[in-house]
């Protein structure tokens, strides 16, 4: 599902086995309790994944955040209200694990998703900005 678009096609590679950053990715995220992995699934199928990061700060108090990452529902499962199911379970698990924040971040051409994420109660409060490091 990270590479079923335009963005996703030009930075993943989805060919199997697949390469040994992804695997040396997983293994990280799982062995770190400040990151949940999550995977939707429905009729036994994965229809879609999203990735929290809990972020411990000391703005707002010595707050938490909970950071979401690669949101992404199946092409032939849009529109049917998975993501907005999914994006609400994030929250909710956000704020069962005390954070204060939620936040994420979605490209500037993804124009879709930025509505999907206003309708849902984000704002557009901050700019983001990016350096790769062309590492790795």
């Amino acid at each position: 599902m990270l590479a079923d678009d335009a963005l996703g096609a030009a930075r993943e590679d989805a060919r199997l086995p697949l390469t040994r950053g992804y695997a040396d990715a997983f293994a990280a995220i799982a062995a770190d309790p400040n990151q949940l992995l999550v995977v939707a699934e429905a009729d036994g199928e994965v229809v879609g994944t999203l990735q929290i990061t809990f972020i411990p700060g000391l703005s707002y108090q010595g707050a938490w955040r909970g950071q979401i990452e690669g949101v992404r529902i199946a092409a032939a499962r849009r529109g049917q209200g998975l993501g907005q199911r999914l994006i609400r379970w994030a929250v909710e698990e956000c704020r069962a694990r005390g954070c204060r924040i939620v936040q994420l971040s979605t490209n500037m051409s993804r124009t879709d998703a930025q509505r999907f994420y206003e309708r849902l109660g984000f704002s557009r409060s901050h700019y983001g900005y990016k350096l790769d490091l062309g590492v790795g």
